[in-house]
């Protein structure tokens, strides 16, 4: 995991920052931000899609157990993402700002994932928000930034199990309507959930994102299924 970038500016950053769930059609998207010192971090840490499930899992676990690690986690749920006032790159700064703000101290260098494809301003967006909330930080966003930063890694990996976790609860909740699958429109077993479920009550489920094009798919097939049996 390494940038290039000397020792010493890479242990400046005392919080990291990063979501998990920004595109799935199913479950909420969770951005997390862990304080520490970088050196102290467990051994493995790397951008969380890179790992199994049983390190990440292990990972969260010693990050939230170390008393010298501050965690902060935001859940944004699909009623929010379905707001018509608000989109996706609002939602993932304020969703960042929320994280940093339950995790950081007054003078933190943070350093996040960025969020858009302006990285500039990703950051002072996320700086202006955790001001908001009274915890006065600077913030540097990088893109891939989960891949060159230990402290960036290990939120990745929090937000990651976090969402894995809603996903799980998810699926319990909906078990008579079969798998749910990762709950990204890609996945074939997501798509077939969601027709199984409009098929059986004619509506979406709640952990659905209804604004996604997913969803506006799935609403449409049903419907034309209802006609041509008619």
């Amino acid at each position: 995991m390494g940038d290039g970038r000397g020792e010493g500016e890479r242990r400046a950053f005392r919080v990291g920052c990063d979501e998990a769930g920004k595109g799935p059609v199913l479950g909420p998207m969770v951005a997390a931000a862990v304080r520490a010192d970088p050196a102290a971090l467990p051994e493995g840490i790397d951008d969380s899609k890179r790992l199994a499930p049983a390190r990440r899992e292990e990972i969260a676990a010693a990050l939230r157990d170390d008393d010298a690690v501050a965690v902060g986690v935001a859940v944004v749920p699909p009623s929010r993402i379905d707001a018509p006032e608000t989109d996706m790159n609002s939602l993932t700064v304020a969703a960042h700002a929320e994280a940093v703000a339950a995790a950081a101290r007054d003078g933190d260098a943070v350093v996040a994932d960025a969020g858009d494809v302006d990285e500039a301003r990703f950051g002072r967006r996320v700086a202006s928000d955790v001001g908001d909330a009274g915890v006065e930080v600077s913030v540097r966003a990088e893109h891939g930034g989960d891949e060159s930063y230990a402290l960036v890694g290990a939120a990745s990996v929090v937000a990651k199990v976090e969402r894995d976790a809603r996903v799980a609860a998810i699926a319990e909740e909906y078990a008579e309507y079969g798998p749910v699958g990762s709950g990204y429109p890609s996945d074939g077993t997501t798509r077939k959930f969601l027709r199984e479920y409009v098929g059986e009550t004619g509506e979406l489920p709640d952990c659905a994102r209804a604004s996604w094009s997913t969803c506006d798919d799935v609403l449409a097939a049903a419907a034309q299924s209802s006609l041509d049996q008619f």
